[in-house]
């Protein structure tokens, strides 16, 4: 029987170096979400130097590989990574730090790109040990709604052939490097964009008689809107409703005609998602209404509920405490933030899981922080375990 493990290790070694350097080439070169023309350029350079096809320009920038293994329609397994950068000015020092200005891969894609490349390396040096066929995903613009998964979608990409399972991961700088983190089930919230334009006759503050006092108004709405997720979402669901920027533009004793707000609703169930969407639109126009306003509500829709497939999940786990050892796998919570990953989970099986890539105080920055950085190493873990994980999906 094939020693898949010790192979992966040793093709993980063997292309590590390589893919660092296309780690920090990217980080060098981010570029925001739809705009991600040279990264593309340059991902396909290197397939044609590993003479690796592919099919290019979908959802603009968005490449698609194909890798068939011995009985190609057996089974299809699809791995995906995103590409682009955040607008944040980077604020690290390094060698490799960001060459343009305003922008920083702060959320790690340039990790997810180089670690999936180095795994479709190491996966057709195995193509004739494996059964089936590993679709390779690389994605544009998951930082930015509609997100690039929803494109790639509508143009086919779960298509000819269509995967039996999608398999994602996104650096993780909570958990050491070396381990990897799961949850089965719901694991990412939903995300819509809330909008909303309070509008009345504005006007000296002194005599407000004489106006409609928009600003109080717009300050109800967002008092009310609390009943969302403190008395009528289900208990059983969490739910977040935030309004995060507030635009008066008026003066000391000026109350002007209209105020801005934008906001973020996030909850885990979509049916409850869909009621709670028409009851911000309700609890808006009702306070507008008894203080004589009118009120605008736009509501975006954005990335659904992320799921991971139970079974497949389940199965992911147990494949990797296989090639990395029980005490290096981890239960996550659920998180209420986003990501676009959750379009393919609701289309077929997936599980998106976290990488660790923190190993000292340097590469415990979060998230979005014009500090991030992480522990390159890590993306051994990546690599390796992603390719492991891919065969044994198909071999069993």
């Amino acid at each position: 029987m094939i020693d898949f493990k010790e192979q992966i290790i040793q093709l993980t070694n063997k292309y590590f170096d390589e893919i660092v350097e296309v780690r920090r080439y990217l980080h060098q070169n981010p570029e925001l979400s739809f705009q991600e023309y040279e990264t593309s350029k340059y991902i396909i350079s290197l397939l044609n130097k590993w003479k690796i096809k592919y099919r290019a320009e979908i959802a603009n920038t968005g490449i698609e590989c194909i890798i068939e293994g011995k009985n190609p329609e057996k089974k299809v397994i699809a791995l995906r990574a995103d590409m682009d950068a955040l607008p944040i000015e980077e604020q690290n020092d390094f060698s490799y730090k960001s060459k343009n200005k305003g922008i920083m891969h702060a959320c790690g894609h340039d990790v997810h790109t180089a670690s999936l490349l180095g795994t479709l390396q190491i996966l057709n040096e195995l193509k004739e040990s494996f059964e089936g066929t590993i679709k390779f995903i690389f994605q544009p613009a998951e930082e930015k709604l509609p997100g690039g998964a929803k494109q790639m979608i509508e143009e086919g990409i779960l298509e000819n052939p269509r995967p039996d399972l999608i398999i994602g991961q996104h650096v993780y700088p909570e958990l050491e490097t070396g381990k990897l983190g799961f949850r089965k089930g719901i694991y990412m919230a939903s995300t819509d964009e809330i909008y909303i334009t309070v509008k009345g006759k504005g006007g000296h503050a002194a005599m407000p008689e004489k106006i409609t006092n928009t600003v109080l108004i717009a300050s109800q709405i967002i008092i009310a809107l609390q009943q969302i997720p403190k008395e009528l979402a289900p208990k059983h669901i969490p739910t977040v409703l935030s309004i995060g920027k507030v635009i008066a533009n008026g003066a000391t004793n000026v109350i002007p005609n209209e105020v801005y707000l934008e906001g973020t609703f996030r909850t885990f169930n979509e049916e409850w998602r869909k009621i709670a969407r028409e009851k911000i639109k309700e609890i808006c126009e009702s306070v507008a209404k008894n203080q004589n306003a009118t009120v605008q509500v736009t509501i975006k829709n954005g990335y659904p509920v992320l799921h991971n497939n139970e079974n497949e999940t389940e199965k992911t786990i147990q494949f990797a405490k296989e090639f990395l050892g029980e005490d290096n796998i981890t239960e996550l919570d659920i998180r209420m933030t986003a990501e676009d990953f959750a379009y393919f989970s609701q289309k077929i099986p997936a599980c998106f899981y976290r990488l660790g890539t923190s190993s000292s105080k340097e590469t415990k920055f979060p998230l979005h922080s014009p500090k991030f950085k992480v522990d390159e190493n890590a993306m051994k873990t990546g690599m390796g375990t992603m390719a492991y994980v891919a065969i044994k999906h198909l071999n069993t």
